[in-house]
């Protein structure tokens, strides 16, 4: 039924949901042939969410090779706690977690209201801008490097790597960019000789029983958090103003009720998810989903994005309603690795977008929507740029 879809590829790009919404009613499990190997995809919500919670999805990749083969084999993989299962995943999460109080977090809300503001005050008077290179790229990168250190004139390098990451790239550019940037944070944290008020300081200095993160692992924890905490939440903010620009009647709401914010932001995660698909798990087991036997040693995808787009669990799923009820959405993911940093990419996107809507009542699309260009990735959904007039300042 499914084997003429466009998946990760031609159309797809640009809406993935009528892929996702053919898949979860005809093979809601699909077997989907990828560059790298084959991948098993789940995309209904009530399995997506069994599944982040079900241990037999394993984060490692070992459980991919013969029982022989996997016992003489080392993790070698760095040791970033989205790669590990539990106990490693465990104490990890237990001290990092520490950095990440809601109040620390609630306490940055001031210092990203300035960010933004300062980033506002930047853009032309008027006229057409690409909103995504000048505000919705600048915001979260220039928090998440004050956040851990990084210096101004470094952001640029930092972003580059991470982008050619998670976007579709050679294995050779993905290998360098991973290795500059495990150069360039050893030595961020090798320079750090005397703790300060940042969170790389609160990771350096967490502690339990006289456990420590060691530095192999601080150089995990800054990698994954200069990641995560900037690439999701560039594309919130992009795909939370373009559903806002796409759907007027929305905009209108939310311009006349602003208390509507933190509502519209949970929203935008559900409607078009910054990651609309988990990076890789590898089944220990053979595991049945939905009447289908997903094979031991199988790569598998969860389809986030197809889950909160589930009219089973969202009534009237693909309309964008900012007022509605969107508790349970996956777009954090769920059960251990729910997003450690959920909380701040709030934040940022509620200062991000209400700040910039605010200061221009007039925002409006420079193009037809079918002409925005989307990254091309299988984990991240998100914008290349945004091209807007801004209208007057006020």
């Amino acid at each position: 039924m499914t084997a003429t879809l466009e998946l990760f590829e031609g159309a797809f790009w640009r809406d993935p949901y009528p892929a996702y919404a053919t898949l979860r009613a005809d093979e809601p499990v699909r077997r989907v042939d990828m560059p790298d190997g084959p991948v098993w995809l789940i995309s209904r919500y009530d399995d997506v969410r069994a599944a982040l919670t079900d241990a037999r999805f394993s984060k490692d990749w070992r459980w991919t090779m013969p029982a022989e083969a996997r016992a003489t084999t080392p993790h070698t993989q760095i040791p970033m706690m989205i790669l590990m299962d539990p106990p490693e995943h465990t104490r990890l999460r237990k001290l990092v977690s520490r950095a990440f109080t809601l109040r620390r977090m609630e306490d940055l809300r001031p210092r990203v209201e300035q960010i933004a503001s300062d980033l506002l005050d930047a853009l032309p008077v008027g006229g057409t801008v690409d909103i995504m290179a000048d505000y919705a790229y600048l915001l979260p990168v220039q928090v998440i490097c004050e956040l851990l250190g990084v210096p101004s004139a470094d952001r640029d390098d930092f972003a580059a790597w991470s982008a050619t990451l998670v976007d579709e790239s050679s294995a050779e550019d993905t290998t360098a960019a991973a290795a500059k940037l495990d150069d360039y944070l050893t030595r961020l944290i090798d320079a750090k000789t005397e703790p300060d008020d940042g969170l790389l300081s609160a990771l350096i200095e967490v502690a339990e029983d006289e456990d420590r993160l060691s530095r192999e692992e601080l150089v995990a924890m800054a990698m994954l958090l200069l990641i995560a905490g900037h690439e999701t939440t560039v594309n919130l903010i992009g795909n939370g103003l373009l559903a806002l620009l796409t759907h007027p009647e929305q905009l209108a709401l939310l311009r006349a009720r602003p208390e509507l914010l933190p509502s519209a932001v949970e929203e935008f995660l559900r409607w078009d998810s910054p990651v609309y698909n988990t990076p890789v798990r590898f089944a220990s087991a053979d595991v049945e989903v939905a009447g289908v036997t997903v094979p031991a040693g199988s790569v598998v995808m969860l389809a986030t994005g197809a889950a909160n787009r589930d009219g089973e669990r969202f009534p009237d799923a693909d309309r964008l309603r900012i007022d509605r009820d969107t508790s349970g959405h996956v777009a954090f993911g769920h059960g251990l690795h729910h997003c450690l940093g959920a909380q701040l990419a709030r934040i940022e996107g509620q200062v991000g977008i209400g700040l910039l809507l605010a200061r221009r009542p007039e925002l409006a699309l420079a193009v037809d929507p079918d002409q925005v260009a989307r990254r091309r990735s299988t984990m991240i959904r998100g914008l290349s740029s945004l091209p807007v007039e801004l209208g007057p300042a006020t």
